[in-house]
């Protein structure tokens, strides 16, 4: 057992009871007794105990890497969709080509899939020095355990010093499962990603406490160092067709392409305005919208501006738009020309995932409300008086 008690030593005190954060610990007989469905083998008891009674083992499968000397290049994981790869990859390489720079090694994508091979010249012409490619039916359509399994093997074998991945719903999925069989550290929803030059480690920015503070994370002793970055958080790099390239194919077969899973069918949702991740108009609603029928006021407005309709956590908790429209830190990270925030009061959740748009255009009938911090241009006034009469004059312009 990872945590036990010394029935022997324990004086039955109840400071190990009093310090546990997770209420695994209870007296029985005037001894401790650790309920491990609760325990999380977080370390807090085995120190408070003056008797030396809890006896704590860290396992070895965790510890650090002994020789970091040995793993050398940045990787991006290539994210594909019915055989495209996202946009999401092409941010992930222009940022990997500047950390690349400072740790003085190169840049690799990392793709999956079934007949890419339009796809693979791209991520070279975007930035890639190498592109390690395992083609397999099996492979076509994301699932789970097949590609944590081939991702892990190629990771084994050639050893990149860091791997950067899209916080997308394939993204989050991904690595946070081959961190868990590679025994690596991860940093979550990145912000930012830079390099402390002298150290030669990777310096991953990311809000924390809610969004009220931004926390600088760094993995001295694992490799590869690994993270997840949002969607528009970077721009993307540009495409040079002069760039060369090396392809590194691996035939991988067997157990590892096995999956428990099946993929019966994927289906696009229909969208009646622009998806919110590639809009460069986006009309988003908040808690002040009040009911769901009053989005078709932002529809109208969006589609008469050519953009696409957000929400708030709020609005989405509320059930009057879906998930996929959320902007924030629990939704999507956008980054339009225009975002017209309507009825949304500002808090840091929202403002994580919005702040970086170019003109930022808010209304709401409370002067004080946070929003206005960070406009461009600020309207104080009735959503429901001033939200028809933008639409009205817009449509009107537009005939023009």
């Amino acid at each position: 057992m990872p945590i036990q008690v010394i029935f022997e030593k324990c004086t039955g005190c109840t400071v190990c009871v009093k310090v546990c954060p997770f209420d695994a610990i209870r007296m029985m007989d005037k001894k401790a007794v650790i309920n491990l469905d609760k325990c999380t083998l977080c370390g807090a008891c085995a120190p408070a105990c003056k008797f030396k009674a809890i006896l704590l083992e860290k396992s070895e499968a965790g510890s650090p890497k002994s020789d970091l000397r040995h793993y050398k290049g940045v990787w991006i994981f290539a994210e594909q969709r019915k055989g495209k790869v996202q946009p999401i990859a092409f941010e992930l390489l222009g940022k990997a080509r500047e950390l690349a720079r400072d740790l003085e090694t190169d840049v690799s994508a990392v793709l999956l899939g079934d007949r890419l091979e339009e796809e693979i010249q791209e991520l070279i012409w975007r930035g890639a020095d190498k592109v390690y490619v395992v083609e397999k039916r099996e492979l076509a359509n994301y699932l789970d355990e097949p590609y944590t399994n081939v991702i892990v093997e190629l990771i084994k074998k050639y050893k990149p010093e860091a791997f950067l991945c899209g916080a997308t719903t394939i993204g989050r999925s991904l690595i946070s499962r081959i961190a868990i069989k590679i025994k690596a550290g991860l940093t979550a929803d990145c912000t930012d990603l830079a390099v402390d030059k002298e150290k030669k480690m990777l310096l991953q920015t990311r809000p924390a406490f809610g969004g009220n503070i931004m926390a600088t994370i760094i993995c001295p002793a694992y490799r590869p160092q690994m993270a997840t970055v949002r969607h528009k958080v970077f721009p993307e790099s540009p495409s040079d067709m002069k760039r060369k390239g090396k392809v590194i194919r691996e035939n991988l077969d067997g157990p590892i392409l096995e999956s428990r899973t099946s993929l019966l069918d994927i289906i696009d949702e229909i969208e009646s305005t622009v998806n919110i991740g590639d809009a460069d108009i986006i009309v988003a609603g908040g808690r002040g919208m009040k009911t769901p029928e009053n989005f078709k006021m932002l529809e109208d407005l969006a589609k008469a501006l050519g953009g696409a309709v957000g929400a708030s956590r709020a609005a989405v908790d509320s059930g009057w738009m879906p998930y996929s429209h959320q902007v924030g830190q629990t939704g999507k990270t956008v980054c339009p020309k225009i975002y017209i925030a309507c009825g949304i009061s500002g808090q840091i959740q929202h403002l994580v995932g919005m702040q970086s748009a170019k003109t930022i255009i808010a209304i709401n009938s409370d002067p004080y409300a946070p929003i206005f911090k960070i406009a461009n241009y600020g309207i104080v006034a009735d959503i429901f008086e001033i939200i028809p009469i933008l639409t009205r004059r817009l449509k009107e312009v537009c005939k023009k």
